[in-house]
Protein backbone atom coordinates (compact mmCIF):
# COMPACT_ATOMS: atom_id res chain seq x y z
CA UNK A 1 0.00 0.00 0.00
CA UNK A 2 1.24 3.61 -1.13
CA UNK A 3 0.33 7.02 0.07
CA UNK A 4 0.00 9.81 -2.48
CA UNK A 5 3.31 10.39 -3.04
CA UNK A 6 3.83 6.69 -4.18
CA UNK A 7 5.58 5.68 -1.12
CA UNK A 8 5.02 2.50 0.75
CA UNK A 9 3.36 2.39 3.83
CA UNK A 10 4.83 0.43 6.55
CA UNK A 11 2.29 -2.35 7.92
CA UNK A 12 2.70 -2.38 11.90
CA UNK A 13 1.78 -4.70 14.39
CA UNK A 14 1.09 -3.67 17.95
CA UNK A 15 1.43 -6.10 20.28
CA UNK A 16 -0.08 -4.97 23.57
CA UNK A 17 -2.35 -2.54 22.57
CA UNK A 18 -3.88 -1.57 25.15
CA UNK A 19 -1.29 -0.93 27.46
CA UNK A 20 0.57 2.38 28.12
CA UNK A 21 3.14 1.52 25.47
CA UNK A 22 0.58 0.18 22.65
CA UNK A 23 -1.40 3.22 23.33
CA UNK A 24 1.04 5.74 22.52
CA UNK A 25 2.33 3.93 19.46
CA UNK A 26 -1.08 4.34 17.90
CA UNK A 27 -1.26 8.14 19.03
CA UNK A 28 1.92 8.20 17.20
CA UNK A 29 1.00 5.93 14.33
CA UNK A 30 -2.22 8.46 14.23
CA UNK A 31 0.31 12.00 13.66
CA UNK A 32 1.53 10.05 10.45
CA UNK A 33 -1.43 8.20 8.57
CA UNK A 34 0.49 8.56 5.39
CA UNK A 35 3.43 6.80 6.73
CA UNK A 36 1.60 3.86 8.82
CA UNK A 37 -0.97 1.44 8.34
CA UNK A 38 -2.29 -0.46 11.60
CA UNK A 39 -2.03 -4.24 10.10
CA UNK A 40 -2.85 -6.16 13.49
CA UNK A 41 -3.00 -5.50 17.53
CA UNK A 42 -3.27 -7.64 20.59
CA UNK A 43 -4.76 -7.15 23.99
CA UNK A 44 -4.66 -9.62 26.51
CA UNK A 45 -8.52 -9.35 28.46
CA UNK A 46 -9.18 -5.71 27.33
CA UNK A 47 -12.22 -6.24 25.07
CA UNK A 48 -13.66 -2.95 24.97
CA UNK A 49 -10.75 -0.45 24.21
CA UNK A 50 -9.77 -3.07 21.54
CA UNK A 51 -13.09 -2.59 20.02
CA UNK A 52 -12.68 1.02 20.03
CA UNK A 53 -8.94 0.89 18.43
CA UNK A 54 -10.31 -1.66 16.05
CA UNK A 55 -13.13 1.07 15.04
CA UNK A 56 -10.53 3.68 14.68
CA UNK A 57 -7.79 2.11 13.10
CA UNK A 58 -9.35 -0.81 11.02
CA UNK A 59 -6.61 -3.46 11.43
CA UNK A 60 -6.65 -6.72 9.17
CA UNK A 61 -6.08 -8.79 12.57
CA UNK A 62 -6.99 -8.49 16.21
CA UNK A 63 -6.06 -10.96 18.71
CA UNK A 64 -7.05 -11.64 22.09
CA UNK A 65 -5.40 -13.91 24.73
CA UNK A 66 -8.33 -16.27 25.07
CA UNK A 67 -10.55 -18.24 23.16
CA UNK A 68 -13.35 -16.35 25.49
CA UNK A 69 -12.18 -12.74 25.06
CA UNK A 70 -11.42 -13.71 21.28
CA UNK A 71 -15.35 -14.81 20.85
CA UNK A 72 -16.59 -11.83 22.60
CA UNK A 73 -14.59 -9.24 20.46
CA UNK A 74 -15.58 -11.12 17.18
CA UNK A 75 -19.22 -10.41 17.84
CA UNK A 76 -18.66 -6.86 18.70
CA UNK A 77 -16.32 -5.95 15.70
CA UNK A 78 -19.44 -8.14 13.55
CA UNK A 79 -21.76 -6.26 15.09
CA UNK A 80 -20.39 -2.70 14.21
CA UNK A 81 -19.49 -3.89 10.56
CA UNK A 82 -15.90 -3.99 10.70
CA UNK A 83 -14.22 -6.47 8.69
CA UNK A 84 -11.00 -6.98 10.87
CA UNK A 85 -10.38 -10.60 11.92
CA UNK A 86 -10.48 -12.04 15.30
CA UNK A 87 -7.63 -14.67 16.61
CA UNK A 88 -6.92 -15.85 20.13
CA UNK A 89 -4.34 -17.42 21.68
CA UNK A 90 -0.46 -17.21 21.87
CA UNK A 91 0.23 -19.16 18.91
CA UNK A 92 -1.90 -16.13 16.63
CA UNK A 93 0.73 -13.67 18.16
CA UNK A 94 3.33 -15.47 16.79
CA UNK A 95 1.38 -15.63 13.43
CA UNK A 96 0.47 -12.27 13.39
CA UNK A 97 4.58 -10.85 14.27
CA UNK A 98 6.10 -12.96 11.65
CA UNK A 99 2.93 -12.89 8.97
CA UNK A 100 4.64 -11.69 5.90
CA UNK A 101 3.07 -8.60 4.95
CA UNK A 102 4.20 -6.80 8.56
CA UNK A 103 7.37 -4.38 8.13
CA UNK A 104 7.03 -3.27 11.83
CA UNK A 105 6.54 -5.34 15.08
CA UNK A 106 5.95 -3.08 18.40
CA UNK A 107 6.40 -5.73 21.14
CA UNK A 108 4.36 -3.97 24.40
CA UNK A 109 3.43 -7.29 25.75
CA UNK A 110 4.73 -6.90 29.47
CA UNK A 111 5.95 -10.36 31.13
CA UNK A 112 7.24 -13.54 29.67
CA UNK A 113 3.74 -14.04 27.88
CA UNK A 114 5.41 -11.53 24.62
CA UNK A 115 8.15 -13.91 24.41
CA UNK A 116 7.19 -16.51 22.12
CA UNK A 117 6.05 -13.32 19.71
CA UNK A 118 9.02 -11.56 19.73
CA UNK A 119 11.64 -14.48 18.83
CA UNK A 120 9.19 -15.03 15.95
CA UNK A 121 9.10 -11.91 14.72
CA UNK A 122 13.22 -12.24 15.14
CA UNK A 123 13.08 -14.85 13.11
CA UNK A 124 11.71 -13.57 10.22
CA UNK A 125 13.51 -10.48 9.86
CA UNK A 126 10.71 -7.55 11.40
CA UNK A 127 11.76 -4.24 12.58
CA UNK A 128 11.19 -5.47 16.08
CA UNK A 129 10.83 -2.36 18.78
CA UNK A 130 11.20 -3.75 21.83
CA UNK A 131 9.33 -3.19 24.88
CA UNK A 132 9.57 -5.52 26.07
CA UNK A 133 12.13 -6.44 28.63
CA UNK A 134 12.13 -10.26 29.03
CA UNK A 135 12.89 -10.87 25.83
CA UNK A 136 16.67 -9.85 26.46
CA UNK A 137 16.53 -10.53 30.18
CA UNK A 138 14.54 -14.28 29.96
CA UNK A 139 16.17 -14.63 26.11
CA UNK A 140 19.72 -13.72 26.71
CA UNK A 141 22.17 -14.86 24.30
CA UNK A 142 19.39 -17.34 22.87
CA UNK A 143 17.08 -14.31 21.87
CA UNK A 144 19.84 -12.29 20.12
CA UNK A 145 21.00 -15.43 17.98
CA UNK A 146 17.27 -15.53 16.86
CA UNK A 147 18.09 -12.37 15.51
CA UNK A 148 21.24 -12.60 13.89
CA UNK A 149 19.63 -15.31 11.73
CA UNK A 150 16.76 -13.93 10.77
CA UNK A 151 18.55 -10.44 10.42
CA UNK A 152 16.02 -8.44 12.60
CA UNK A 153 16.76 -5.01 13.27
CA UNK A 154 16.21 -4.18 16.86
CA UNK A 155 15.32 -1.31 18.36
CA UNK A 156 15.50 -0.21 22.11
CA UNK A 157 12.11 1.52 23.15
CA UNK A 158 12.57 1.86 26.78
CA UNK A 159 13.57 5.67 27.46
CA UNK A 160 17.03 4.65 29.05
CA UNK A 161 18.05 2.45 26.67
CA UNK A 162 16.47 4.37 23.45
CA UNK A 163 18.94 7.29 25.01
CA UNK A 164 22.15 4.99 24.50
CA UNK A 165 21.35 4.10 21.27
CA UNK A 166 20.87 7.32 20.23
CA UNK A 167 23.86 8.45 22.17
CA UNK A 168 26.46 5.63 20.04
CA UNK A 169 27.85 6.36 16.75
CA UNK A 170 25.95 4.78 13.75
CA UNK A 171 28.48 1.78 13.42
CA UNK A 172 27.71 -0.81 15.63
CA UNK A 173 31.45 -2.30 15.20
CA UNK A 174 33.07 0.63 16.89
CA UNK A 175 30.93 0.85 20.14
CA UNK A 176 33.33 -1.55 22.48
CA UNK A 177 36.13 0.34 21.06
CA UNK A 178 34.78 3.53 22.17
CA UNK A 179 32.77 3.05 24.98
CA UNK A 180 33.88 3.51 28.75
CA UNK A 181 30.51 2.85 30.15
CA UNK A 182 26.93 3.69 29.89
CA UNK A 183 25.39 5.41 32.54
CA UNK A 184 21.46 4.62 32.76
CA UNK A 185 19.51 6.93 35.20
CA UNK A 186 16.83 6.57 37.30
CA UNK A 187 14.48 8.89 38.86
CA UNK A 188 14.30 7.00 42.13
CA UNK A 189 10.34 6.39 41.79
CA UNK A 190 8.00 8.18 44.59
CA UNK A 191 10.24 6.69 47.89
CA UNK A 192 13.48 8.13 46.56
CA UNK A 193 13.84 9.90 49.83
CA UNK A 194 11.14 7.89 52.39
CA UNK A 195 12.66 6.40 54.69
CA UNK A 196 13.33 2.37 54.29
CA UNK A 197 11.68 1.41 58.08
CA UNK A 198 8.55 2.50 56.77
CA UNK A 199 8.30 0.56 53.57
CA UNK A 200 6.03 -2.40 55.56
CA UNK A 201 3.15 0.14 55.36
CA UNK A 202 3.44 1.06 51.81
CA UNK A 203 0.33 0.28 49.89
CA UNK A 204 -0.26 -0.84 46.06
CA UNK A 205 -1.66 2.91 45.11
CA UNK A 206 1.07 4.56 46.79
CA UNK A 207 3.69 2.63 44.85
CA UNK A 208 1.88 3.03 42.00
CA UNK A 209 2.24 6.93 42.05
CA UNK A 210 4.95 7.90 39.58
CA UNK A 211 6.30 11.48 40.41
CA UNK A 212 7.35 11.65 36.69
CA UNK A 213 5.96 8.70 34.34
CA UNK A 214 2.33 7.42 33.51
CA UNK A 215 3.22 3.44 33.67
CA UNK A 216 1.26 0.19 34.07
CA UNK A 217 1.00 -0.97 37.80
CA UNK A 218 3.60 -3.91 37.50
CA UNK A 219 6.66 -1.31 35.76
CA UNK A 220 5.33 1.67 38.57
CA UNK A 221 5.80 -0.64 41.00
CA UNK A 222 9.31 -2.22 39.37
CA UNK A 223 10.02 1.71 39.54
CA UNK A 224 9.43 2.32 43.15
CA UNK A 225 11.78 -0.53 43.85
CA UNK A 226 14.08 -0.05 41.12
CA UNK A 227 13.87 -3.49 40.20
CA UNK A 228 13.12 -2.09 36.56
CA UNK A 229 16.57 -0.45 36.51
CA UNK A 230 17.70 -4.03 37.38
CA UNK A 231 16.11 -5.31 34.86
CA UNK A 232 17.38 -2.53 32.39
CA UNK A 233 20.83 -2.98 33.14
CA UNK A 234 20.23 -6.90 32.22
CA UNK A 235 18.99 -5.51 29.17
CA UNK A 236 21.81 -2.78 28.73
CA UNK A 237 24.56 -5.51 29.01
CA UNK A 238 23.03 -7.74 25.76
CA UNK A 239 21.77 -4.94 24.06
CA UNK A 240 25.33 -3.37 23.14
CA UNK A 241 27.60 -5.84 24.50
CA UNK A 242 29.41 -4.13 27.09
CA UNK A 243 30.80 -5.86 29.86
CA UNK A 244 28.64 -5.94 33.36
CA UNK A 245 31.31 -3.48 35.18
CA UNK A 246 30.46 -0.93 32.09
CA UNK A 247 26.92 -0.46 33.31
CA UNK A 248 26.21 2.50 35.98
CA UNK A 249 23.19 3.45 37.21
CA UNK A 250 22.83 6.91 38.84
CA UNK A 251 19.05 8.62 40.28
CA UNK A 252 18.39 11.69 38.41
CA UNK A 253 14.82 12.66 39.78
CA UNK A 254 14.16 15.14 36.98
CA UNK A 255 14.09 12.28 34.33
CA UNK A 256 15.38 14.81 32.07
CA UNK A 257 17.93 13.06 31.42
CA UNK A 258 17.48 9.80 30.04
CA UNK A 259 20.91 8.51 29.65
CA UNK A 260 24.43 8.75 28.66
CA UNK A 261 27.54 7.14 27.41
CA UNK A 262 31.12 7.84 28.31
CA UNK A 263 33.31 7.19 26.46
CA UNK A 264 36.90 6.41 26.31
CA UNK A 265 38.15 9.67 26.11
CA UNK A 266 35.81 11.10 28.88
CA UNK A 267 33.60 12.98 27.12
CA UNK A 268 29.58 12.10 27.67
CA UNK A 269 26.89 12.27 25.33
CA UNK A 270 23.29 12.57 26.88
CA UNK A 271 19.78 12.07 25.56
CA UNK A 272 17.18 14.70 26.90
CA UNK A 273 13.76 14.84 26.32
CA UNK A 274 10.25 15.53 28.60
CA UNK A 275 9.91 12.02 30.27
CA UNK A 276 7.19 10.88 27.76
CA UNK A 277 7.45 7.57 25.86
CA UNK A 278 6.21 9.13 22.70
CA UNK A 279 9.80 10.03 21.88
CA UNK A 280 11.33 7.02 21.95
CA UNK A 281 8.76 5.59 20.29
CA UNK A 282 8.58 7.53 17.50
CA UNK A 283 12.11 7.64 16.91
CA UNK A 284 11.80 3.73 16.66
CA UNK A 285 9.63 3.73 14.05
CA UNK A 286 11.02 7.11 12.21
CA UNK A 287 14.38 5.36 12.66
CA UNK A 288 17.21 6.25 11.00
CA UNK A 289 15.08 9.36 10.32
CA UNK A 290 12.69 11.55 12.80
CA UNK A 291 9.33 13.07 12.83
CA UNK A 292 7.07 14.65 14.85
CA UNK A 293 6.41 12.27 18.18
CA UNK A 294 3.35 14.82 19.89
CA UNK A 295 5.73 14.93 23.07
CA UNK A 296 5.85 18.29 24.16
CA UNK A 297 9.82 20.09 24.21
CA UNK A 298 11.69 20.18 26.88
CA UNK A 299 11.35 24.20 28.19
CA UNK A 300 15.27 25.03 29.18
CA UNK A 301 13.97 28.49 31.06
CA UNK A 302 11.83 26.37 32.98
CA UNK A 303 13.85 24.21 34.31
CA UNK A 304 15.68 25.08 37.53
CA UNK A 305 18.00 22.32 38.10
CA UNK A 306 19.34 19.03 37.20
CA UNK A 307 20.51 17.09 40.28
CA UNK A 308 22.09 13.58 40.41
CA UNK A 309 22.57 11.05 43.34
CA UNK A 310 25.14 7.96 43.52
CA UNK A 311 22.87 5.28 44.15
CA UNK A 312 24.83 4.61 47.57
CA UNK A 313 23.95 8.05 48.88
CA UNK A 314 21.04 8.84 51.07
CA UNK A 315 20.47 5.30 51.96
CA UNK A 316 19.45 4.29 48.72
CA UNK A 317 21.27 0.94 48.81
CA UNK A 318 18.94 0.08 51.74
CA UNK A 319 16.03 1.56 50.19
CA UNK A 320 16.78 0.09 46.64
CA UNK A 321 18.29 -3.79 47.44
CA UNK A 322 17.18 -5.18 44.47
CA UNK A 323 19.15 -3.08 42.04
CA UNK A 324 22.26 -4.75 42.78
CA UNK A 325 20.96 -8.01 42.18
CA UNK A 326 21.70 -6.99 37.99
CA UNK A 327 25.39 -7.36 38.44
CA UNK A 328 25.08 -10.65 40.77
CA UNK A 329 22.67 -12.46 38.10
CA UNK A 330 24.80 -11.28 35.20
CA UNK A 331 28.00 -13.04 36.60
CA UNK A 332 25.61 -15.82 37.43
CA UNK A 333 25.37 -19.15 35.69
CA UNK A 334 23.14 -18.61 32.15
CA UNK A 335 19.45 -18.69 33.17
CA UNK A 336 20.04 -16.85 36.57
CA UNK A 337 18.29 -13.48 34.46
CA UNK A 338 14.97 -15.36 33.98
CA UNK A 339 14.96 -16.67 37.63
CA UNK A 340 14.97 -13.04 38.64
CA UNK A 341 12.70 -12.29 36.08
CA UNK A 342 10.29 -14.89 36.98
CA UNK A 343 10.22 -14.14 41.21
CA UNK A 344 9.79 -10.74 40.55
CA UNK A 345 6.86 -11.21 38.47
CA UNK A 346 5.16 -13.64 40.63
CA UNK A 347 6.49 -10.63 43.82
CA UNK A 348 5.09 -7.54 42.41
CA UNK A 349 1.84 -9.54 41.50
CA UNK A 350 1.11 -10.62 44.64
CA UNK A 351 1.91 -6.78 46.59
CA UNK A 352 -0.49 -5.86 44.38
CA UNK A 353 -2.89 -8.65 45.34
CA UNK A 354 -2.03 -7.45 49.08
CA UNK A 355 -0.70 -11.33 49.80
CA UNK A 356 3.10 -10.08 50.71
CA UNK A 357 4.18 -6.58 51.95
CA UNK A 358 6.26 -4.05 49.40
CA UNK A 359 9.03 -4.29 51.88
CA UNK A 360 8.69 -8.47 50.74
CA UNK A 361 9.09 -8.02 47.42
CA UNK A 362 13.04 -8.20 47.64
CA UNK A 363 12.92 -11.05 50.06
CA UNK A 364 11.21 -13.56 47.15
CA UNK A 365 13.08 -12.91 44.63
CA UNK A 366 15.88 -13.20 46.80
CA UNK A 367 14.71 -16.91 48.15
CA UNK A 368 13.84 -17.69 44.69
CA UNK A 369 17.45 -17.32 43.13
CA UNK A 370 18.61 -19.49 46.25
CA UNK A 371 16.18 -22.43 45.52
CA UNK A 372 16.49 -22.36 41.55
CA UNK A 373 19.33 -23.89 40.48
CA UNK A 374 19.64 -22.10 36.46
CA UNK A 375 20.30 -24.20 33.59
CA UNK A 376 20.98 -23.10 30.01
CA UNK A 377 18.27 -22.42 27.86
CA UNK A 378 18.67 -23.74 24.45
CA UNK A 379 15.30 -23.22 23.26
CA UNK A 380 11.89 -21.42 23.44
CA UNK A 381 10.82 -24.34 25.78
CA UNK A 382 13.80 -24.52 27.67
CA UNK A 383 12.94 -21.09 28.77
CA UNK A 384 9.55 -21.14 29.48
CA UNK A 385 10.45 -24.35 31.60
CA UNK A 386 12.72 -22.34 33.40
CA UNK A 387 10.56 -19.35 33.60
CA UNK A 388 7.57 -21.94 35.41
CA UNK A 389 9.81 -23.03 37.96
CA UNK A 390 11.32 -20.17 39.20
CA UNK A 391 7.33 -19.00 39.25
CA UNK A 392 6.61 -22.18 41.07
CA UNK A 393 9.33 -21.45 43.45
CA UNK A 394 8.59 -17.87 44.48
CA UNK A 395 4.81 -18.89 44.63
CA UNK A 396 5.77 -21.03 47.79
CA UNK A 397 7.82 -18.41 49.03
CA UNK A 398 5.25 -16.15 48.71
CA UNK A 399 2.76 -18.79 50.97
CA UNK A 400 5.17 -18.66 53.48
CA UNK A 401 5.56 -15.19 54.45
CA UNK A 402 2.27 -14.01 53.13
CA UNK A 403 0.17 -11.39 55.13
Amino acid sequence: MTDLNGLKRQRVAVLGSTGSIGVSTLEVMALHPQRFQVFALSASTQVEKMLAQCVQFKPVFAVMASELHGRILAEKCQSNGLETHVLSGPDALSEIASHEQVDIVMAAIVGAAGLASCLAAARAGKRLLLANKEALVVGGDYFLQAVTAGGAKLLPIDSEHSAVFQSLPDDASRWTDQIDKIILTASGGPFRRRDPATFADITPEQACAHPNWVMGRKISVDSATMMNKALEVIEARYLFGVQPRQIQVVIHPQSVIHSMVQYRDNSVIAQLGTPDMKVPIAYGLSWPDRFTSGASALDFSAMVDMTFESIDSHGHGDRFPGLKLAWQVLEAPSGSTAILNAANEIAVASFLERKIRFDQIHRVNMETLSSVVPSMPGSLEDLLALDALARHAAQQVVRRMGC
